[in-house]
């Protein structure tokens, strides 16, 4: 007998190691490995075909499982901790955080900060992130004094874990007498609706938009910026369409510390 093809129906099921063709002489066998992989909990089944030259072609095999998970759902958060850095009182600064979920789903039914200077943006509670997936979620800063600040970012699940931290650090810094001024050419040829100005404490970011609206020329004034420290900024031009350009070459400035 030549076994010619083989199918398969229902997705948690599949073939293993089983080249084709495969022919087998009278009184022979040959091992068929199958493979069940549940793509959830509970039951499943499917149907597994082969082809070959013998008159009753095609053999259907009826195959079943039942999935069940090794252990409790977990909910993950990455970094373990976001430092914000520098922030001048007043103004905001915003990191994101990542959520995974493992396992198994988990559902997010509440979230909490620890801090009223932290803030947990963008979550729209109850929130499910499916097994093996993961979400974003921002954290913004904002301090109301010069200082060292820091919290916990919590967010309560179903998880076996729950609830789920993150450590949240930042400075406020009270705002100097300092300025930076940005100047830049517009892309050749271009017409933007305008630009948008980016601000980092750190080379290669990441970077925060400081602009409340876009700006039409091609020069900002920073006056946000607080003694002694060094900022990393960039711009990007947008177009008529709301389209973005990536970054621009990326320029420091190093603010004095009086």
């Amino acid at each position: 007998m030549r076994i010619s093809s083989k199918s398969e129906q229902g997705s948690a099921f599949s073939f293993g190691a089983f080249p084709l063709p495969v022919k087998l002489q009278p009184g022979t066998s040959i091992e068929l490995p199958v493979i069940f992989t549940p793509t959830a909990k509970g039951y499943a089944n499917g149907t597994l075909t082969l082809a070959s030259n013998d008159p009753n072609s095609p053999l259907n095999m009826h195959v079943q499982g039942t999935g069940f998970y090794l252990s409790g759902p977990e909910l993950g958060v990455t970094p373990s901790t976001l430092t914000f850095g520098s922030v001048t009182v007043g103004s905001s600064a915003s990191l994101q955080a990542t959520l995974t979920a493992s396992n198994a789903p988990v559902t997010i039914s509440s979230d909490g900060s620890t801090s009223s200077e932290f803030a947990i943006l963008g979550l729209n509670l109850p929130q499910t992130i499916s097994a093996g997936q993961s979400i974003q979620v921002t954290i913004q800063f904002t301090p109301n004094a010069s200082g060292a600040a820091s919290g916990q970012a919590g967010f309560t699940s179903n998880a076996a874990n729950s609830p789920t931290v993150e450590q949240l650090t930042g400075t406020g810094v009270a705002q100097g007498s300092h300025s930076v001024y940005l100047s830049w050419d517009p892309g050749s040829g271009s017409s933007p609706a305008g630009y948008n100005i980016y601000r980092a404490n750190a080379y290669a970011g990441p970077f925060q938009i400081i602009n409340t609206a876009l700006d039409a020329s091609t020069n900002y004034t920073d006056n946000t910026v607080v003694s002694g420290a060094t900022y990393y900024y960039v711009t990007t031009e947008v177009n008529a369409q709301g389209q973005e350009s990536a970054y621009s070459n990326e320029v420091q400035a190093v603010i004095p510390s009086s």
